[in-house]
């Protein structure tokens, strides 16, 4: 049916001729084998089917590589150094925490000279990206903190897919603790020969002395001896100082386990500076609560500790005449040991640097007490290994509270 329906106008078409047959007078035997095989050529000839050639196979377009940028920096994030990842152009395309802690945050697809200004670092830079090859430099920071760095610049290369991609890494290493490490060696060597140098010449004058011109005078010879005495004490409290600092820097690492009651060792350490506080008119006060105040710590290293900051009240505070010591136990609170004087008190520049070795508010006023410049050094180090802390409030012409809080 379908066929037919498809068909309708041929055969309309061979119905039409044959009546017209007819009608000219045609046979009808004849016009009906005719009108026969034009039905049966119309519904049972099928037409020609075209076959359409097959066209020519189109290969697809290789796909690009996908860029290494995000490995990169997935990697580089977990880094606890600054680090950034550049382009050919100097563009910041990454930079991990550290860097934005160390250096504030860049804006991805800034020129590095937007946060980065020193023209070695940015010359460094140029030179890796034209040349291809690995430099470093060191750079100094001035804020917010000094800090010292070296500064690598190093080029990362792939090649996927017949395409390359290159990124530079541009890392930076503090070694501002190394450098201060350094500082101080070098200040402490230059120090503690200045401070051997000075009464070495002394004794070196008075042997020639004794040997030359006071050969035979006995008063003088006595009071020469008188002296080179004390020069040999202080040199010998001077190597004793260095050789505790040596002992304590050995084993600052390790933490004392000991039980150590603080009430009847603030009462020890005040009966021996009893002499000392009499010859200079001061009087050492305790303030201490009822019962135990207990600590981890190594008891003849505090009783170091407390009989420096007592004795360093006396010397050098002894014009308010009162040294007050008070120890106190909050409930909760961490443990704290105050020594006060009403002396004149220190200026604020110099505080933050007193525990340094050799360093002295006056050199003259030191040497005249018969001071080291290494008590508050050796202090410092005692209470490190303690994991203590100590505090040091002043003002001048009120006097100086030392405070260690444990």
């Amino acid at each position: 049916m379908a066929r037919i329906r498809r068909e309708r106008p041929v055969l309309l078409a061979a119905i039409l001729s044959a009546l017209v047959a007819l009608a000219a007078g045609m046979n009808k035997w004849v016009v009906l084998v005719l009108l026969l095989v034009m039905i049966l050529t119309a519904l049972f000839n099928e037409a020609p089917v075209l076959k359409a050639e097959p066209a020519e196979p189109v290969e697809p377009e290789p796909e690009a590589p996908p860029s290494r940028l995000p490995d990169i920096s997935a990697t580089l994030a977990g880094l606890d150094i600054p680090v950034m990842v550049l382009s050919d152009d100097a563009s910041v395309l990454f930079q991990n925490r550290a860097a934005e802690k160390a250096f504030g945050e860049v804006t991805l697809g800034a020129h590095i000279s937007a946060r980065l200004r020193s023209p070695g670092v940015l010359d460094m830079v140029r030179e890796t990206i034209a040349t291809n090859a690995p430099n470093q430099i060191e750079h100094a920071e001035r804020l917010p903190s000094e800090r010292v760095y070296i500064v690598r610049s190093a080029p990362v290369e792939f090649q996927a897919g017949g395409q390359r991609e290159r990124f530079f890494i541009l890392s930076f290493r503090d070694i501002s603790e190394v450098r201060r490490i350094d500082r101080m060696r070098s200040d402490f060597v230059a120090n503690a020969s200045h401070e051997l140098r000075t009464p070495l010449a002394s004794l070196r004058g008075f042997i020639e002395t004794i040997q030359g011109p006071a050969k035979n005078d006995q008063k003088a010879q006595a009071q020469f001896l008188g002296i080179m005495f004390d020069q040999t004490t202080r040199m010998s409290r001077l190597v004793d100082d260095l050789l505790s600092l040596s002992r304590l820097e050995l084993k600052s690492h390790i933490a004392p386990d000991e039980k150590v009651d603080l009430v009847p060792l603030l009462g020890h350490v005040r009966d021996s500076l009893v002499p000392l506080a009499r010859d200079v008119g001061v009087d050492i006060n305790l303030h201490l609560p009822d019962g135990k105040v207990e600590v981890l710590g190594d008891r003849d290293e505090l009783v170091q500790v407390f009989e420096n900051l007592m004795e360093n009240a006396c010397k050098y505070g002894q014009e308010g005449k009162v040294v007050d010591v008070r120890l106190k136990n909050g409930a909760g609170g961490p443990v704290e040991v105050s020594i006060i004087d009403k002396g004149p008190g220190i200026p604020a520049e110099h505080v933050p640097r007193l525990t340094e070795r050799f360093y002295r508010v006056s050199i003259e006023d030191s040497r005249s007490k018969k001071g080291t410049g290494l008590g508050l050094a050796i202090v410092k180090h005692i209470l490190t290994r303690h994991r203590a802390r100590l505090i040091v409030k002043s003002e001048v012409g009120k006097g100086t509270d030392f405070t260690v809080r444990f």
